[in-house]
């Protein structure tokens, strides 16, 4: 399996701090840069805020090690009245290494907000020139 060819949502090095009591990389961090990456690609989107809403499962197909280089890459998968769904991956690369190797992938749903925090509608024509 080879990484995709495109640049990434977003590019971190697993540190110290996103660890367990195990020394163990936290899914939930995993998890928090992947929603961060596709927050980033909703909120271009929506032309302003957006809250996740939904997640689907995922599983964790390899471990990440504190100081590898993590990448996520996304995809924008549907555009609706109000929601934005965006498909995920992540993947990681040991720093003195070529090789990636793909850890999980799942699929966000976020809602374009208001600055009150009650869902708004996606301006369609911004959507089309995307």
């Amino acid at each position: 399996m080879s990484t995709p060819i495109r640049d990434p949502a977003i590019r971190v090095t697993a540190m110290p701090a996103d660890t367990n009591a195990n020394g163990d990389i936290f899914g939930g961090w995993l998890m928090g840069q992947m929603d961060m990456g596709a927050g980033l690609i909703a909120a271009k989107i929506a032309r302003g805020r957006v809250a996740t809403v939904a997640m689907d499962g995922m599983q964790f197909l390899a471990p990440v090690n504190v100081g590898d280089e993590v990448s996520v890459y996304c995809d924008l998968v549907k555009v609706g009245r109000s929601s934005i769904t965006v498909a995920c991956e992540a993947w990681r690369r040991h720093r003195f290494e070529d090789e990636a190797i793909k850890v999980t992938a799942a699929t966000f749903t976020f809602v374009a907000i208001d600055d009150n925090g009650r869902p708004r509608s996606v301006d369609q024509r911004a959507v089309e020139q995307e």
